[in-house]
């Protein structure tokens, strides 16, 4: 016990130090910043630093294929493009979710909806990719998430474990793109199945093992001294961190077998839901950022049947977390947010489904700082246009970086020297904080 308070203790310092210095001389002091980095004045953004940010952690929660708007967060009753679906009170005042959402609408003091996203991609790959990055997809480079900007820009907090996790995310996730690979998220298919591979041989002795750990290296040694790169050096560190995790008490934060009965059937049963308690798990233990993915959001037919079994799995998995975060007192330190790559077309076509509609769709905040209770950005009376307070992506991701106190106008240089931001030219809206 007490070893892990001094741990923390050691992660609060350290976290304040590093906010001290960003707030009063512009740098950050982390050991494993980049020190030449450069600030991005010369890019005439000049975006806001959020000083004193509560959200530390982020889970990251995917709705893959495209969330409808209007079947989940934008309700329209009794318009011809709000089909039948049909909207329901919830505990906060002013706030409507539909009906696909009803546990949620328990939560509702506790989340911000944003109502107002907009995109220019309207194809899954590029509108995913988009999302994810704030940078449209390109065949001569490939850019980082979120996660992977948060550890190169202010670091791990558990030097064991992956700075961030993805779940259930798929072959095309752009993970630490054109960043150094100790940026790398780790992947993960099945959370059920723990980290795998991850576990000593059965019957290999800790002896044995260190020793042909030694004379790998040794065989190692000639090669890398003569192509000393950090792509080179980068496969030496991937190994001395699996080695470091491989021994270390941490690695149970994987075992969903830990957990109670009861907290597992409250997150639902599903691969999403224990994704989510997985991700919970992970944040506990300081890792900093963990994706999970739901996909079957494509509803170009049988919208009206579909939505609602995927909305069930996504409002008990969702419910369950922001009740369990509050309750072990994680919620003001732990960003949740619901995203989409784009919303789905309020003409409903022959298939009685809803096609690809960038135009106009939600995602949603809690936690972290995040004021509930409150609705940002109007759509149509139809849900067809945005109307009020327009987001666009990287205004999104903007967003979420300000409430974890993230530079964004730090500039990060790809291997062909090209200057990037977080987010890229995105504001963020700090009413929402």
């Amino acid at each position: 016990m007490s070893t892990t308070i001094k741990k923390s203790d050691e992660l609060e310092r350290r976290r304040f130090m590093s906010l001290a210095a960003k707030g009063l001389l512009g740098v950050s002091i982390l050991p494993w910043a980049n020190s030449l980095s450069l600030q991005g004045a010369g890019l005439g953004l000049n975006r806001p630093l959020n000083h004193a940010p509560k959200a530390k952690n982020v889970i990251y929660l995917y709705m893959s294929g495209g969330m409808t708007h209007l079947d989940t967060f934008d309700p329209k009753p009794g318009t011809e493009t709000g089909g039948p679906t049909q909207s329901i009170k919830t505990q906060a005042e002013g706030i409507q979710l539909a009906e696909n959402l009803p546990l949620l609408a328990n939560h509702a003091k506790k989340i911000a909806v944003v109502r107002g996203m907009s995109s220019t991609k309207g194809a899954h790959e590029q509108g995913n990719y988009f999302m994810h990055t704030s940078y449209a997809q390109r065949a001569t480079i490939k850019h980082p998430t979120m996660g992977s900007w948060m550890t190169k820009l202010d670091g791990r907090f558990n030097p064991t474990l992956p700075g961030a996790v993805v779940v259930n995310g798929g072959s095309r996730h752009p993970l630490s793109g054109f960043l150094p690979s100790s940026h790398q998220p780790l992947a993960i298919g099945d959370p059920e199945a723990g980290l795998r591979n991850s576990k000593m041989h059965p019957g290999l002795t800790n002896n044995t093992f260190e020793k042909r750990l030694d004379f790998s290296q040794k065989l190692d040694e000639a090669f890398v001294k003569k192509y000393s790169s950090a792509k080179v050096n980068s496969y030496a560190d991937m190994y001395d961190d699996a080695i470091r995790l491989m021994k270390s008490g941490d690695l149970s934060a994987f075992d969903l077998s830990k957990e109670t009965a009861q907290a597992r059937e409250s997150y639902g049963e599903d691969r999403f839901g224990q994704g989510v308690l997985l991700a919970r798990r992970l944040v506990e233990r300081q890792v900093r950022f963990v994706e999970v993915q739901l996909g079957g959001w494509d509803t170009h037919q049988n919208n009206f049947s579909r939505v609602p079994e995927q909305s069930a799995i996504l409002d008990q998995a969702l419910s369950a977390l922001l009740a369990d975060l509050e309750q072990r007192g994680m919620l003001e330190e732990t960003l949740v947010v619901l995203a989409t790559e784009f919303g789905r077309t309020p003409n409903i076509n022959v298939n009685d489904g809803r096609d690809h509609y960038p135009k106009a769709f939600s995602c949603m905040l809690a936690g972290g700082g995040i004021k509930g209770g409150q609705v940002w950005g109007k759509t149509d009376k139809e849900g067809r246009e945005v109307i009020e307070q327009k987001v666009e992506i990287p205004d999104f991701n903007a967003t979420i970086a300000f409430a974890l106190g993230l530079p964004l106008d730090e500039i990060v240089y790809s291997p062909t020297r090209r200057p990037f931001t977080l987010s890229d030219k995105g504001q963020p809206i700090t009413q929402l904080i």
